[in-house]
């Protein structure tokens, strides 16, 4: 399983390749590309880049040893690009989306047409992908001068599929035997006043009126799958870089609600250059058709250049 995901970046690239030069079919209007996913990534805002203290490590050689410093800093990091939509095929990531060819409207997903007779509910349907944000290889390089952290999450690595992980994300087995999915007010996304849905069970369907609502829990169950190792689920862990005798400290997974684990910005169908945890404000806007979301995943991270065998000690938060 891991083999199917883990072969789909050279078909993405290809996508890009082939989507940058020129796309057959004009995209939707709704739709974001990889240009504006990467001009998404220079907010500031989201970015919160801070010097919080320094590092002190022991550098020992055939001359002796000394201590060199070097300093520490904070910041968010865009990690994944979660899209949550209606219709396979209908990614709103338009370059992802020539890799998955629409296959219609299914029973059982999508929003619930009062115009379709027994099919109106208050439950909704979204898939969701969460694919490596393209922007990780300007973190990788900026690293490497001692300014900025860098994470594991590989450009373009599709982490997560949902029409690969069929029966979970459709059938929410075994997770809606799990006790979160069973107790009330465990794990819960939404604020006091404004619960949004549950977080177990872990699937696509969701029952919420509000579409924005629906697809931001689907993309948030996501990015918890994602974010975790050893969840009955078919995906690619994502598993935050955490070393602390290499100068770097990195977030636990995420959770719905702490901005300590991450935050989202929004990137369709409304561009936002700010980021916050869900609720953000997303709900207030109009609705707008065909319900296809995007959203980039922004993890903070703390880290200081390695510069000797061993840590002594470091300074701030």
């Amino acid at each position: 399983m891991k083999r199917s995901l883990t072969t789909l970046p050279v078909a993405v690239a290809f996508a890009l390749t082939v989507g940058l030069a020129s796309m057959t079919s004009a995209p939707r209007a709704q739709a974001i590309t990889t240009p504006e996913i990467l001009q998404s990534s220079m907010s500031t805002q989201c970015l919160d880049y801070q010097v919080i203290g320094m590092c002190a490590w022991l550098y020992c050689s055939a001359w002796g040893c000394t201590v060199r410093t070097s300093i520490r800093v904070k910041h968010y990091i865009p990690e994944l690009v979660v899209s949550a939509y209606e219709n396979t095929g209908d990614n709103p990531w338009a370059e992802i989306a020539m890799l998955s060819p629409p296959t219609g409207d299914a029973l059982g997903g999508g929003a619930a047409r009062e115009s379709v007779a027994q099919q109106h509910s208050n439950t909704h349907f979204k898939n969701v992908d969460a694919i490596g944000h393209p922007s990780e290889l300007f973190y990788r390089f900026a690293s490497g001068f001692g300014w900025f952290c860098e994470s594991n999450s590989q450009p373009l690595m599709p982490y997560f599929i949902s029409t690969l992980d069929a029966l979970a994300w459709r059938s929410g087995v075994p997770e809606m035997a799990y006790p979160e999915a069973l107790t009330p007010g465990m794990r819960e996304m939404g604020s006091v006043g404004d619960l949004w849905s549950p977080i177990y069970p872990r699937s696509g369907f969701v029952s919420q009126t509000h579409d924005y609502k629906v697809a931001a829990t689907a993309a948030q169950r996501a990015a918890d799958v994602v974010t975790r190792s050893g969840q009955p689920h078919v995906y690619q862990p994502l598993i935050a870089r955490d070393s602390e005798s290499n100068g770097i400290w990195g977030p636990d997974p995420v959770k719905e609600g702490d901005a300590e684990t991450h935050q989202w910005q929004e990137l369709a169908p409304n561009m936002r250059m700010s980021c916050s945890t869900f609720p953000d404000g997303g709900e207030n806007d109009q609705l707008q058709e065909p319900g296809d979301y995007a959203w980039a995943l922004w993890r903070p991270y703390r880290c200081c250049k390695k510069r000797g065998q061993e840590l002594l000690y470091f300074t701030g938060e």
